[in-house]
């Protein structure tokens, strides 16, 4: 009779034990989720240090998480620790293989090492990808890559099918019209930029874009002004002291 109860005692024992593991092993994750949802917050808001020491944090509590791995990327990448960056978006695509956001933000770390060749080939993984979402990202990050490289047909090619999915995407508008710059489509390049300043009018790149794009179809009243909006738009930024030099260019022509 004794031997019963102390056998029943080890089976209790044993449950309590699995108990405790169980509520471990979600508290754990619990508290590892919390860190990533405010080291995301962290990110949104640019506070990269932050969020990354956020994102440490509940990589110590479940490495596994493949979302963080990728939160854990786009840190570093901002942070320009792009080798880094490279690793945990690895990281995320060996826990999850079919995650196409990590492998849309490996393809853009390999851009900013200007690894262009790299770069296309994850981009081309992504956009072939039925299940993602945003396939005009990785398309319109082809279109730059291969502009890149100066395969202007293709950068064309791919700006352009971004577009067909999302035709107000800014950056595939941007980027085409840089491309038809670059293959001396001033007009053209002019028609995808007033667009874009359409769909954007408080974004000082686009401006940028746009006063270029005027100044070389020769409208010279309107580079001004484009320039104008740059500086009005983001002062005391680098981009508005590009843009005071250029407008102070501009004067002697009109």
């Amino acid at each position: 009779m004794k031997k019963k109860i102390v056998v029943g005692a080890g089976y209790l024992l044993l449950s309590l034990s699995l108990v405790a593991c169980a509520t471990n092993t979600a508290s754990r994750q619990e508290r590892a989720e919390a860190s990533r949802n405010l080291g995301e917050a962290y990110l949104h808001e640019g506070n990269y240090t932050a969020a990354l020491k956020e994102f440490k944090k509940a990589e110590g509590l479940n490495p596994q998480d493949h979302y963080l791995q990728n939160d854990l990327g786009l840190a570093y990448h901002n942070k320009q620790q792009y080798d880094l960056a490279i690793g945990h978006f690895k990281r995320a695509l060996a826990l999850k293989h079919d995650y196409a956001p990590a492998r849309n933000n490996l393809g853009i770390s390999y851009l900013a090492i200007k690894d262009w060749d790299k770069a296309i080939y994850h981009f081309k993984e992504a956009s072939e990808d039925l299940l993602y979402a945003t396939p005009q990202y990785p398309l319109s990050n082809l279109g730059l890559a291969f502009y890149n490289k100066k395969e202007y047909s293709l950068s064309e090619k791919y700006f352009l099918e971004a577009l067909a999915i999302a035709p107000d995407f800014v950056n595939a508008l941007v980027g085409v019209a840089e491309t038809y710059l670059a293959m001396g489509r001033v007009s053209d390049a002019v028609a995808k930029l007033e667009k874009a300043t359409a769909v954007a009018p408080q974004s000082a790149g686009v401006h940028f874009a746009m006063a270029k794009a005027y100044r070389l179809s020769k409208d010279y009243h309107r580079a001004y002004s484009a320039y104008s909006k740059v500086i009005e738009l983001a002062p005391n930024s680098l981009l508005a002291d590009e843009a005071y030099k250029e407008a102070e260019k501009l004067k002697p022509m009109f």
